[in-house]
């Protein structure tokens, strides 16, 4: 009975955490939201090489946000940088302070959740979010780790956002920059999709959707609305979750299913054994009887009867 109440145990804790409510909590801010990327970021760096960019992975129900961590030599990375780290090219001549002697570069893509944790009141966003942001590799199961401070003092660091929507007919593309703070600064976009900086943060592409004064036809031009092809939590991502969740749930279910059956096997042939050696017991405590040759046989046989035999008819003079 003990070996039965701890399958059942076992079966209803496996079942508890394939239930479709039981989901983590989702970061309430931008900067919770760091603190837990970096934290799956440092998870993708098991024995890592330096130089090297290593792909993390973050929970279901921040599906759609890609990660990343490159860990590298800080006097190497200030005397040659490095190119193309993802989206970012990092030019020679980057410090940071604190100093340290390894550093870890977290690189973040958030996707369809970047309206959710950078809102923009008044903009669209052209381009997902993009973070660079720089952690001390001393100890890389660290987690909660403060940001050191990286800036370029010769050349700008630069990226190259790829699949940028187009702007509407008389609105210019800005670049648009947010410090830890939150704060947000615009530049200029290059080349249609390229913007720089000299610190870190998080990076987009965005068009105000507000026009300064009508278009020459008369007619306001096509301007998409605040939530329109904004990359926020979108259906899409929620969909994708609740397909993740479903899939979840049946592969518990079916597994619930396999080791139930599993468990009435068990039962099942741990009573048949019981009920033979029950047999075997009965069969032991019986009359042992001694074997008899019969040919090229043996076959038992009893020692002596219990009652003479009579003849029915038997005369007796």
């Amino acid at each position: 009975m003990g070996l039965l109440r701890s399958l059942v145990m076992m079966l209803l804790f496996i079942w508890f955490f394939w239930l479709p409510g039981h989901r983590a909590q989702l970061p309430n801010s931008a900067r919770e939201l760091d603190a837990l990327l970096q934290d799956y970021a440092y998870k993708a760096l098991v024995r890592p090489r330096t130089g090297l960019p290593y792909d993390g992975t973050v929970p279901l129900d921040l599906d759609g946000i890609k990660i990343a961590a490159l860990r590298l030599r800080s006097g190497s990375f200030r005397r040659k940088g490095f190119d193309m780290y993802k989206e970012f090219v990092i030019p020679q001549g980057v410090i940071e302070q604190p100093y340290v002697e390894r550093l870890v570069l977290v690189y973040q893509n958030l996707g369809n959740w970047s309206m959710r944790y950078y809102p923009l009141a008044g903009y669209t966003y052209l381009a997902p979010v993009l973070g660079l942001l720089a952690y001390n590799a001393s100890n890389l199961t660290a987690t909660n780790l403060p940001e050191l401070d990286i800036k370029a003092s010769d050349k700008p660091i630069t990226m190259k956002f790829p699949d940028v929507k187009s702007a509407p007919d008389g609105y210019i593309a800005k670049c648009v920059r947010f410090d830890l703070q939150g704060n947000s600064s615009f530049s200029n976009v290059a080349s249609g999709n390229k913007c720089s900086t000299i610190q870190q943060g998080h990076f987009s592409i965005v068009v105000e959707y507000t026009a300064p004064s009508p278009a020459p036809s008369g007619g306001a031009p096509n301007v998409p609305e605040p939530n329109e092809n904004v990359p926020g939590p979108s259906e899409h991502g929620k969909s994708n979750s609740k397909v993740w969740i479903i899939v979840g749930s049946v592969l518990g279910g079916i597994l619930l299913l396999a080791l139930l059956s599993f468990l009435v096997l068990w039962v099942h042939k741990l009573k048949e054994r019981k009920k033979i050696q029950q047999m075997e017991r009965a069969a032991e405590v019986g009359e042992a009887l001694q074997m008899a040759s019969v040919g090229e046989m043996k076959a038992p046989a009893a020692m002596v009867t219990r009652t003479q035999p009579t003849l029915e008819n038997e005369y007796v003079p």
